[in-house]
């Protein structure tokens, strides 16, 4: 059984796709970051920034974890 919130519940690897940060959302929470930090870091105001883009299909559960996770919905993919 895995988590809702598991890498393993993601779609399956396909394509890289393109992740977005909505800059005036953000709060800073670093969930993002926590979640994927080789796709997020927090930037000197605390405001999260894609560091890789697009994201790679090995990553994609990661980032879709990172946006379940972020309290403000900021993190989005940029094709939906």
């Amino acid at each position: 059984m895995t988590d809702a919130l598991s890498p393993e519940a993601a779609p399956p690897a396909g394509a890289p796709r393109s992740v977005t940060v909505d800059e005036l959302a953000c709060e800073g929470h670093g969930r993002c970051e926590n979640a994927a930090p080789e796709v997020f870091a927090l930037d000197e105001d605390d405001i999260s920034r894609v560091i890789l883009d697009p994201v790679p299909p090995h990553l994609l559960g990661k980032v879709e974890r990172a946006v379940r996770l972020c309290p403000r919905q900021a993190v989005r993919w940029a094709d939906e």
